[in-house]
């Protein structure tokens, strides 16, 4: 067994283990509810130990085309298990999707329900339509940034601070005043409400440091996309300097720059964690990415909901705590409720126990 597999098998042992024990999280908690630019108070969070109810969710994706969703995935079904609580899945098949996460919110308020769990394709372009549930039952939003108006809860971490630590890194090897280095920018689809903040976050980060974005590619966060942008991007441009962006760019920038030769030239930052960026970084191919730990929002998500629907929630907006990983800090961190085992596949429908 190499070493990489052993690795991996452990993060599954570990996973596989962690949501039947009793335990606590270590969150940040914002200030002011659903405001990501709030100041956060690390705390220690204890789970509720069972629903009183066979409780059931309606939870909604904007797709299921990466490890990231399917990572949130893992985490509610695995917290939907421990808890005794039952959902059904509908994802959009992607970010330019509204009108049919329009259509799949709808049925989600008719469909008697408990609660309902978003992450949304729109930053508030669906705001209606969740007000209108939100009469009825509990929102629960998960993972992308939304507008607060009908929203119960939320479990997320701030997308702006996730990409500034990737920007961080970037100005730390390239301060103000070292030679420029060009930037070729992948930030994802220019319609998602998580990508305007992604840029701000990035953007400001970098600006006083040596490095410049001299390209932006916008695409869904589809493996294929992503390919076809990089490739456009090494078309036109010869002289870049790293690919920065979204998970699906970077796991795709380590083949592509291998193919062409650019492995040693060319650096790869992700702005967020999934399989192929940690075993990227692992292989020292991919520079560094912040950690949101998406199974945890997964996990965090369904016990909000359970929460809102008993009368017990106190803390309405709450995520993990991001770690950035390097080559260097990789070994440092443990992966509970961060990534999949290699195994998992995707539930779209639990029942409540």
């Amino acid at each position: 067994m190499n070493t990489l597999t052993g690795l991996l098998r452990a993060i599954a042992l570990i996973l596989a283990a962690s949501p039947a024990m009793a335990e606590e999280w270590l969150l940040e908690k914002h200030s002011q509810p659903f405001d990501d630019s709030s100041p956060t108070e690390t705390i220690t969070y204890r789970p509720v130990d069972h629903a009183s109810r066979p409780l059931r969710f309606c939870v909604l994706y904007p797709h299921l085309k990466d490890a990231y969703w399917l990572s949130v995935n893992y985490g509610m079904v695995e917290e939907a298990h421990r808890l005794g609580v039952g959902f059904e899945l509908f994802e959009a098949g992607g970010y330019p999707n509204q009108s049919r996460q329009a259509e799949q919110i709808e049925s989600c308020g008719e469909g008697g329900f408990d609660a309902m769990i978003i992450g949304t394709v729109s930053y508030d372009g669906l705001t209606p339509l969740i007000r209108k549930v939100a009469k009825n039952i509990p929102v629960i939003a998960v993972v992308n940034d939304i507008h607060p108006d009908g929203i119960t809860a939320k479990a997320s971490v701030s997308w702006r601070n996730m990409a500034a630590d990737a920007g961080r890194f970037l100005a730390e090897r390239h301060p103000k005043g070292s030679p420029p280095v060009k930037v070729a920018w992948f930030p994802g689809p220019e319609n998602a409400g998580w990508v305007s903040f992604v840029e701000d976050g990035f953007q400001e980060a970098i600006r006083d440091s040596s490095a410049e974005i001299v390209v932006t590619r916008y695409g869904d966060t589809g493996r294929e996309e992503q390919v076809l942008l990089i490739e456009e991007v090494l078309d036109e441009f010869e002289d870049i300097d790293y690919f920065v962006g979204n998970g699906p760019m970077a796991e795709a920038a380590v083949s592509i720059t291998r193919a062409h030769g650019l492995t040693d030239r060319i650096g790869v930052i992700s702005t967020y964690m999934t399989h192929g960026v940690f075993r990227g970084i692992w292989r020292g191919r991919i520079l560094a990415a912040p950690n949101d730990f998406p199974v945890l929002q997964g996990r965090l998500a369904i016990e909000q909901a359970v929460r809102a629907v008993e009368g017990q929630l106190d803390i309405p907006h709450a995520g993990p705590m991001v770690v950035v990983m390097t080559p260097k800090t990789i070994g440092r961190y443990g992966v509970s409720n961060s990534l999949t085992p290699a195994s998992f596949i995707p539930y779209f429908e639990v029942s409540g126990k």
